[in-house]
């Protein structure tokens, strides 16, 4: 049972077949919906792949996937176990600047977390077996990789089993949808207001407040942003 760790998660995570995520790709979407100008922010398809290709060199076996953010309710990629997890290197940041459609527009963006350096961010790891991580990550890297806003990293979880080696994607150093200095007041406005393919971005924050009260986990940041959006609105 993968939920044998957290059972009180089985009814707030997506069983992945029935995730629309698993045959998402990002050029479609471009194609069809030219007005979002989401083409001149995409990785070609060639060298997302390459960027998987390096990455897996490093697993040898069971893949263990960090989860901070939209992941933990709709994983998309097949597992067989999940643990609640923390790495204590980074933090979760809400700089993730969406103006491509997913979560907001060039009108009214939307914002999205991104994991960064910091003091600490609790999520989940998710386990993939060994014989399904080639074609489990290929999904993954579709949604996660198809701009230049993450770099995938190999970070510490510590879970109650103790700590394990897991695959997270970490706020790219340039990207220009990474926003460090974003203001308070903008986070705010583009959570309330931001809207797109995805859903919103108050959903989003939402989703990740409802994973942390199942879980008995308390983050100040969720709760304040979560608080100061809902009045804003």
């Amino acid at each position: 049972d993968a939920f044998a760790h957290h059972p009180e998660l089985r009814s707030l995570i997506l069983n992945p077949d029935g995730s629309a995520m698993r045959s998402f790709d990002p050029h479609l979407i471009a194609a069809a919906r030219p007005e979002l100008g989401l083409s001149a922010f995409l990785t070609p398809p060639h060298e997302r792949e390459a960027a998987r290709q390096q990455a897996l060199k490093r697993v040898d076996g069971d893949l263990w996937v960090f989860a901070y953010g939209s992941l933990m309710w709709d994983p998309a990629f097949r597992f067989v176990e999940l643990r609640r997890a923390r790495v204590a290197s980074h933090a979760r940041r809400f700089i993730l600047k969406d103006s491509f459609g997913a979560r907001g527009t060039r009108e009214r963006p939307g914002l999205q977390a991104a994991l960064d350096e910091g003091r600490g961010c609790d999520g989940l790891v998710f386990r993939i077996k060994a014989s399904d991580v080639a074609a489990e990550t290929e999904i993954l890297w579709r949604r996660e990789m198809a701009g230049p806003a993450y770099v995938p990293s190999f970070v510490t979880a510590d879970t109650v089993s103790g700590p394990v080696a897991a695959l997270a994607f970490v706020a790219a150093p340039m990207s220009p949808a990474i926003v460090r200095d974003i203001p308070r007041d903008l986070q705010v406005r583009y959570i309330a207001t931001g809207a797109g393919f995805f859903g919103s971005s108050l959903d989003y924050l939402t989703n990740i407040a409802a994973h942390f009260t199942a879980l008995g986990i308390e983050d100040g940041e969720v709760e304040s942003l979560l608080r100061e959006t809902v009045a804003f609105k």
